[in-house]
């Protein structure tokens, strides 16, 4: 398999003084003001050309707003990249507005990472300040190259957002299949090459979206500011939290198995388009479950560590005996989530029986692959 590029982004917490989270507060607030006034400027004057934008804004920006000469030229090009995306996403006649406190910084330009040390520029020049380095320590084996990063702020925190990419080797010799069946009720149901299963519980998540349903449907219902303000507050903590479920359980994944393991996981791509198939009752849980997040951080996880994920079509996995190939509607019971072949009366539980035969899949695959190459 050949080499492949990883692209990642690491959260940093910078500890500054009181004194330097004043002067990061001005500027990432100057730069905020500049973005909204630059934006503006290329709304009324139809100007999405960073060299046209910058002849209109350059001086402006830094008489008005302070900012230095770099931070002027990253706001134009931030706001004209801001326009580009907007189009391609077929939005027009749209002024683009900058609301968060946020401020782009290009990496050994407006800000460098070096022996625990963040150095950044400011309206009153660069500072440094010390960062948490824990978890970090791999990122500076010299191969990981940073991108452009965003300096933002929360209840007083100040922490750095970096992409890093890196390009890894894929696996030489596939030995370890894994079949990986995604659902609710198990978030994920694992079957390997020696017959041994294992259940990710999805109990506690489907209680935990359950009670955030609640809460939010109360919260509609006052239709205040407050409320709203809470209701985009709910929705941010319910996707921090399931985006850590679904890092624990790839890790872990990805370090049971090690390299040069197979997974083989359905393509769920489609899933939001079936929301007809599922009762109105449960729509919310079926087509809010993260399973293309699930599927991503997967598959790079694995790819870092000389595995690799292949996607296959989802139809019939939970209707096929992976013991007679026998296909019937009629073998699974979806109520009480068991399968039992109507020919040779194998029973189990149906999300088992999905991942025994998505491990199949992955046989066959490797085999085809095989004669190929023969």
């Amino acid at each position: 398999m050949p080499g492949k590029t990883i692209t990642i982004t690491a959260k940093i917490k910078i500890l500054p003084t009181e004194k330097e989270k004043e002067l990061l507060l001005d500027t990432i607030r100057a730069v905020r003001e500049a973005l909204n006034y630059a934006s503006s400027e290329a709304f009324n004057k139809k100007i999405f050309s960073n060299i046209q934008l910058h002849k209109h804004t350059y001086h402006p920006m830094r008489s008005k707003f302070g900012l230095r000469s770099q931070m002027a030229n990253s706001v134009n090009k931030t706001v004209c990249a801001k326009y580009k995306s907007m189009k391609s996403n077929g939005v027009t006649n749209t002024k683009a507005m900058f609301k968060k406190p946020e401020y782009d910084l290009v990496w050994n330009r407006d800000y460098s990472l070096k022996k625990a040390v963040f150095s950044v520029n400011t309206l009153k020049g660069r500072i440094s300040v010390p960062f948490e380095t824990k978890g970090m320590e791999h990122f500076f084996d010299g191969e990981w190259k940073f991108g452009t990063a965003k300096l933002v702020t929360k209840k007083g925190k100040f922490f750095l957002h970096i992409p890093m990419n890196k390009v890894f080797e894929g696996s030489e010799k596939i030995d370890n299949i894994v079949g990986i069946d995604l659902g609710i009720n198990f978030v994920a149901t694992v079957y390997d090459q020696n017959g041994k299963t294992t259940f990710f519980s999805g109990k506690q998540i489907k209680q935990k979206r359950s009670h955030y349903k609640m809460v939010r449907k109360q919260l509609q219902q006052k239709q205040t500011a407050s409320a709203r303000r809470r209701l985009s507050k709910i929705g941010q903590r319910e996707n921090r939290w399931m985006t850590d479920v679904n890092h624990c359980i790839t890790k872990a994944l990805v370090s049971q198995y090690g390299p040069n393991t197979l997974f083989v996981l359905e393509d769920l791509s489609g899933v939001r388009t079936a929301t007809e198939k599922v009762r109105k009752n449960n729509r919310y849980v079926s087509v809010s479950w993260s399973f293309g997040q699930f599927s991503n951080f997967l598959e790079y996880k694995s790819f870092m560590n000389q595995s690799e994920v292949l996607f296959v079509d989802p139809a019939y996995t939970s209707q096929t005996c992976p013991k007679c190939s026998h296909r019937d509607k009629t073998n699974r019971h979806k109520k009480i989530h068991t399968f039992c072949c109507k020919r040779c009366e194998y029973r189990s539980n149906d999300d088992r029986v999905a991942a025994m035969n998505l491990y199949h899949k992955g046989s066959q695959y490797l085999r085809g692959s095989t004669q190929q190459a023969g």
